[in-house]
Parts: structure tokens; sequence; C-alpha cells
């Protein structure tokens, strides 16, 4: 049998993978002092080939089954791709960030030497810069871009752990606070493998269970089962706790503050919404597609997991007294709203026609824009040592900075979901794909939560603009590394509160899967 791989339909993920290969190259032969600039615009260049290549099998119709199967290009997976590039994109620029931090970067000056050692102080001093970084984002870029589109199984794994390692790396380079941000690193890297663990758990039973990695024939097999169900429910089961594990939904969730927290800030942001992106996409693909015929087996647990994602993002945000973490409880919570969508299951209607699949990506997209957009202005808000990162510091930036007060209140009532901002629509499309899908009740809880977790956004929006001015606390002067995308997220955000159509008709007509 002759290999066939569809070369064009392939190239937006090539093109990364390519150039996270170039950029590990350029490591090894470009001078020091001209790897910075090189790496820089190869990921820009790279990300735009990618997304022209996007556009282009778009218009040209490209679609089905492709490398020899192992993935399938739909809507789901063009319009998870363009986001992917687009966020990435956006959030990538921010690792290229030099003002900020006097003429370096935001990750360590040597990440192999000892936190507090001589080799560290002399790499510090000498202001060196490894931009590994690059590539290794481009390398979880194309992970995460493989992830959702993966139409069997071993595919899926594979695209999960090339996402993750470079995950794991990247959160261990904070240049400040190196030794939490190494703690959150192996924390990370830890609870990862458990959830990779389970994943392949899953895959196995599965495979016992279907007699195939494919998610078409596993989806056959349980319609039509040769084997007891107890195999099914195991498998699926340990297939979701992989999954979920990177959303972030409880309980699975103990990773996403600490992480949030001791990760270089770039590299957070970067990773609140792609791999939650990716994650979800995946979610979707293994549940509709694979499962969609044990959906009265999965859709109650679900819905109680959900519940869980959503209290505990909610009410645990209002203890914390770091902006990191306060997100970091905000993603959890926002887990839980987009799964709402998910487990609701719904298909579209003459009169409705936004299905779950559809509200989801629309969600995401919202959600990533301001969640982009708040890490980069946490980024400028510094003291001596760095990002001053409690909320008490934030007291009084309206009056320093009303500008950038503004843009982040922006972000915090996006967050929130209040009308004329993107997040009222996202809100709208999840819950209302959750209400037909027959789960009104769980939109009535997610309402009710969504009131409780507005309370943390209005909080460090008061903190801001009714406060007295902190100590020692300044707005850093950032480059248009940095203010590029708080502008995009900006402009985003408002453009989708009152203009939705064209993005709510996209990921409309983006919303059907193929077997």
């Amino acid at each position: 049998m002759t290999a066939v791989i569809e070369w064009q339909a392939l190239a937006p993920v090539l093109s990364v993978l390519v150039a996270a290969i170039l950029g590990i190259l350029i490591e090894a032969v470009v001078p020091r002092g001209q790897r910075f600039a090189a790496q820089v615009i190869l990921t820009v260049v790279s990300i735009a080939i990618a997304g022209g290549f996007l556009v282009l099998n778009w218009r040209a119709g490209l679609g089905g089954p492709v490398a020899m199967g192992s993935m399938m290009l739909d809507g789901p997976t063009y319009f998870i791709w363009g986001a992917l590039l687009v966020l990435g994109l956006a959030s990538i620029l921010i690792f290229a960030e030099r003002r900020l931090n006097g003429g370096v970067s935001a990750f360590a000056a040597s990440v192999a030497t000892v936190p507090g050692s001589r080799a560290e102080a002399d790499a510090s001093a000498a202001k060196l810069e490894h931009t590994e970084v690059f590539p290794l984002a481009l390398f979880a870029l194309g992970g995460m871009m493989v992830f959702p589109a993966a139409s069997d199984l071993i595919t899926m794994f594979v695209a999960l752990e090339v996402l993750s390692l470079p995950l794991y790396l990247m959160c261990g380079m904070a240049r400040r606070r190196r030794l939490l941000s190494q703690e959150a690193a192996l924390k990370y890297f830890l609870l990862g493998a458990f959830s990779s663990a389970f994943f392949l758990f899953g895959v196995a039973l599965l495979y016992g269970f279907a007699g195939s990695f494919d998610l078409k024939a596993i989806a056959d097999a349980v319609q039509n089962p040769t084997m007891g169900r107890g195999i099914l429910i195991a498998g699926m089961a340990m297939l979701g706790v992989g999954l979920l594990f990177k959303i972030g939904v409880v309980p699975f969730h103990n990773w996403t503050p600490d992480v949030y927290m001791g990760a270089p800030t770039p590299v957070t942001g970067f990773m609140a919404i792609c791999t939650k992106l990716a994650a979800v996409g995946a979610t979707l693909r293994v549940f509709y597609v694979a499962l969609s015929g044990e959906r009265w087996s999965w859709q109650p647990l679900l819905a109680v997991l959900i519940i869980a994602t959503m209290v505990v993002g909610a009410v645990w945000g209002l203890t914390q007294t770091d902006i990191k973490r306060t997100l970091a409880y905000s993603s959890i919570a926002h887990a839980g709203f987009i799964m709402t969508a998910v487990v609701g299951a719904s298909t579209g209607s003459a009169a409705s026609p936004l299905d779950s699949v559809s509200a989801a990506m629309f969600y995401l997209v919202v959600y990533g824009l301001a969640t982009i957009g708040a890490f980069a202005v946490i980024t400028m808000v510094r003291n001596p040592s760095g990002e001053a990162n409690a909320i008490d510091s934030w007291s009084g930036l309206g009056r320093k900075s009303p500008l950038l007060a503004g843009i982040f209140a922006l972000f915090m009532l996006s967050f929130t979901g209040i009308p004329l901002t993107g997040g009222f629509i996202g809100k709208w499309a999840v819950f209302a794909a959750a209400w037909r899908g027959g789960f009104d009740w769980l939109v009535i809880v997610a309402v009710v939560l969504s009131l409780v977790a507005a309370v943390f956004y209005l909080r460090i929006i008061v903190v801001m603009f009714f406060g007295e001015p902190a100590e020692g606390v300044m707005v850093g002067r950032a480059s248009a590394f940095t203010w590029l995308p708080i502008a995009v997220s900006a402009l985003g955000i408002a453009a989708l509160g009152v203009f939705p159509g064209p993005v709510l008709d996209l990921a409309t007509m983006a919303g059907t899967f193929l077997r």
C-alpha cells in the first residue's frame, strides 16, 4: 500500500513544525547576538505562512481524512487552527518584549544554572539571552494544532506529548523568582505525566473494546458492541482524565494556580488559552465523534464535574490576593462555562443555527482575546523587583495610567460577561447551547456562579480606580511587542461585543465534524 501524504492540506502544521526545527538550528549555528532577531522573525513569518496556507486550503475546499487517515480536516479543524495561529502569534509576540526588563526578556539568562549561584549572577550581569523559548513555543503550537485534528487515538496521544513537553520546560524559565518557576514546572510535569498515563490507559482499553484506534471505528463499535460495556466505560473515564486535565476541569485542576503563578507571565498567557483551545477541540472530537453513542453515560458525570469546576473557580477566586493566581481560578471557572456547551451536545436549528460545537469555539476565541490582553497588561505593572502581582499593588493604577487600567477593566468586564463586551455574547452562546440540549438547570447554576465570579473581577476594577496609589509601583514602558497584543485584544473584545455576527457565522459554518 502506497502512503499518500496531502502536503498542501498539512501545510499549516508543517510550516510551524519546520520553523521549530529551523529555530533549533539557529540556536546551534547563529552567533548569540543575532539569535534573538532571527528567532523572532522566523516565528512571525512561519505563523503568517501557516495562516496563508490555511486560508488557501479553506477557499480551495480541501477536507476529509488526511495523512493516511490519522487526521481529519473539517470545519472545527479549520476554525481551531485559525484561532490557534492568531492567538498563538499574539501571545508569542509578548515573549519578545525586552524593554520592560532593561534590555532582556522575561526568560532566565541561563536556565541550566542553579538559582542564586555565581554562574546565574554572571549570566544575568552579562545580559545573556537564551532564545530557545521560540522554537519550544512553535513545537507546542504544532502539537496543539494536531491534537484537535487527530482522528485516531495514537496520533492524539503523540500530539498531546508534543504540545506538553515544551510547556513543561517553558514554565521553569522565568528570569526572576526562579525557584517558584522551577517548582511550577516540576508540578506541571509530574501531574501532566500522570494525566498522560491515564490517557494512554484509556486508549488501550478503548482499543480492546473496538479493536481499532480510529475514532470512527470506535463509534461503530459503540453502536454495535462485541465486548462488554465495562471496558468501554473504564476506557472512556481514563481518556477523559487526560483531556479534562489539560482543560483544567475539577478535580484535575490542582496544577493550574501554582503553574500560572510560577511560570513566566508570557508563557502563562500562551498556555492559558492555546492549551485550553486545543484540549477543548480534542475533547469535542472524542466525545462527539467516537463516543456520541454513549452520551447518556458521559453527560451526567460531566455535568457534575462542570458544577464542581464552576464552584471552585468562582468561590476560591474570591480569596486570592495575587493577580495571576486570581486569573488562574478565573480560568477554572471559565473551563466550566465552556464545558456547559459541551455537555449540552445540542444541534442547530433553523431558528438558532448555533450548536454546541460552534458556541464553544466562539467562546474560546472571546476568552482567548481577553486572556492574552490581561496577561500582557500584567507584565507592565511593576515594582523594583519585577512584576507587581499582588492585587494591593494595583491600587490606584487608574490614576497612574488611565489608559492601561481602562483596558484591563475592559478585559475584566468581558470575563464577567457584561453586555457590549465579547464575553457577554460568548456566555450567551454557550448557555443557549446547553439550554437547547436540555440542561436548563445547569445553565441556571452557571449564571448564579457567573455572578459570584463577577465579585473578584469587579474588586480588581474598584482597587484600580478607587484605591490610593500603591508606593513603589509603576507602569513599565513596553514596546510594540506588548502593546500590539493588548490593542488587538481590546479592539477584538469591543468589536465582538457589538458586532459578533461575522465570527458567530464563521463558527456556525465550521461547526460540523466529519467522520
